[in-house]
């Protein structure tokens, strides 16, 4: 390969551009990798990587100062402008002493109704104070949905927005709102400190890329309490799972007034997947959870395993079930009867919906 490496990375992103992948896989010892509908094809007309590529690729997506810093700390996260083409987010790792990177490209932002998700998240985007999660594994555009949610904020309101993320992935210009970004790493130590420094910044609403921690969940709720919105993300598969796992992550001396706090601050949890479509690409499904009184007393008394229930028979009050969202996408010939049952997290209680 040619030492001009700034010259490689743009064909290998013209190659995820022109091929509209969602992913691209560096690694020496082997072609790229290109994610399309969320299947892994090789370049195979592009030569292998060898290890002297890998330091040039990442010397050009990170820059000198990023670059150095990884055979330190073994990753490095960062993110990559291809002209006004694409965004990317990318991490780099050593991986048997040899290093890897793995990019993914972050779209321009869409509004809710582009990305095909509910018209009830409108109101969470409405709302004055509260915590609002966006939940889901790796990949199934939890980033996406939260962009397009502060994006109709910014351009139906006049707040002050936060965002603390790490990377910074959607750039968002300032229509009715102002909008700080900050990123992990460069503008800030860390998700805590920003947290806690935007009380004293007169914010309106603040992004939390990642709950990565107690301390910054308890600040996150806090700032809820405290007439914020927050907006936020976990890995989790469920809205009734991403509320044990907030609780689990702190000491069992504190748990009852996480239970508390919680109860009174959430305003619902989105849970959502990316499924590949019999009519080609990716389609959403989704659950969601608003915070109704019965679900906040679930919270409170030690019952999260009954939220489930109340998702399926909350209709009248917009919840979604994800397995209800599930055979929407089978009956108008989205998704095949397999995928279903595949993402489902309960296939039986699906199946007998079905019959």
């Amino acid at each position: 390969m040619e030492s001009n490496y700034s010259q490689e990375l743009d064909t290998l992103l013209d190659i995820v551009y022109q091929n509209g992948a969602s992913d691209l896989h560096l690694a020496a010892g082997r072609h790229p990798f290109i994610r399309v509908s969320g299947a892994l094809t090789p370049v195979a007309n592009y030569p292998e990587l060898t290890p002297e590529d890998m330091i040039g690729l990442v010397t050009a997506f990170a820059g000198d100062e990023k670059a150095s810093k990884l055979a330190e700390l073994e990753e490095i996260d960062f993110a990559y402008a291809y002209g006004d083409k694409m965004r990317l987010r990318g991490n780099a790792f050593v991986q048997s002493g040899k290093i890897s990177i793995a990019l993914r490209t972050i779209q321009k932002i869409r509004t809710l109704a582009d990305l095909r998700l509910p018209e009830a998240l409108m109101q969470f985007t409405h709302a004055k104070q509260g915590f609002f999660l966006v939940v889901g594994p790796v990949g199934s555009g939890k980033s996406t949905t939260l962009a397009a949610m502060i994006d109709s904020i910014n351009s139906e309101r006049r707040e002050h927005i936060m965002t603390i993320e790490h990377p910074i992935e959607y750039i968002h210009a300032e229509k009715q709102s102002i909008i700080d970004q900050r990123e992990v790493g460069i503008d800030t130590k860390s998700f805590h400190a920003a947290l806690e420094s935007a009380f004293r910044e007169d914010i309106n609403v603040i992004l939390v890329g990642e709950m990565q921690n107690p301390e910054t969940i308890a600040t996150a709720v806090t700032a809820a309490e405290t007439g914020h919105l927050v907006f936020s993300t976990l890995h989790t598969n469920s809205a009734a799972q991403t509320i044990d796992r907030i609780i689990d992550s702190f000491p069992p001396q504190q748990e009852d007034q996480v239970r508390m706090q919680l109860s009174a601050t959430l305003l619902g949890v989105f849970s959502q997947r990316l499924i590949p479509s019999l009519k080609g690409g990716l389609v959403p499904a989704y659950e969601l959870l608003i915070n109704t009184n019965a679900v906040a007393n679930l919270i409170r008394e030690k019952r999260t395993h009954e939220i489930d229930t109340l998702i399926e028979t909350g209709s009248d009050h917009g919840m979604i079930s994800m397995n209800r969202s599930l055979i929407e996408l089978v009956r108008s010939g989205e998704i095949s009867i397999d995928s279903a049952k595949e993402f489902s997290t309960n296939p039986a209680g699906m199946e007998s919906m079905m019959q």
